[in-house]
């Protein structure tokens, strides 16, 4: 076991899934002009998805923190400093519920119109 969990691919993919996915997913929604419901859909669910990941890599960096010599990680993830560890995947899975539940709304709402049009 190394020294550090900062050294491990853990925490390499721990910074891949709380950080660039998440963003790179948000910014390219944000630029795109036109974007069908099915892939706003895909997108939120994947943010939900990479924000279940990284809990997962987070617990599993808090027990590997435990078991080094390291008291610096000790202190960063088995600590109240890993709580705000734990609130980065909270708000990216809180917008991709966010983002479902416009697409679901939006749809519902649109069914509801086509609907009142044909019993016209």
């Amino acid at each position: 076991m190394s020294q550090s969990v900062f050294f491990e691919i853990e925490f390499v993919a721990l910074i891949l899934f709380s950080l660039i996915l998440p963003i790179c997913i948000y910014a390219y929604m944000m630029w795109k002009k036109a974007i069908s419901r099915k892939t706003v859909l895909l997108y939120g669910a994947i943010l939900v998805a990479i924000s279940g990941v990284s809990i997962v890599l987070l617990k599993r960096l808090a027990a590997m923190a435990n078991a080094t010599l390291s008291s610096l990680d000790s202190q960063i993830f088995s600590s109240e400093i890993a709580l705000a560890l734990y609130l980065l995947p909270a708000l990216f899975a809180g917008i991709g519920i966010n983002v479902i539940s416009h697409v679901l709304i939006s749809h519902l709402s649109d069914a509801e119109k086509q609907f009142d049009r044909k019993r016209r």
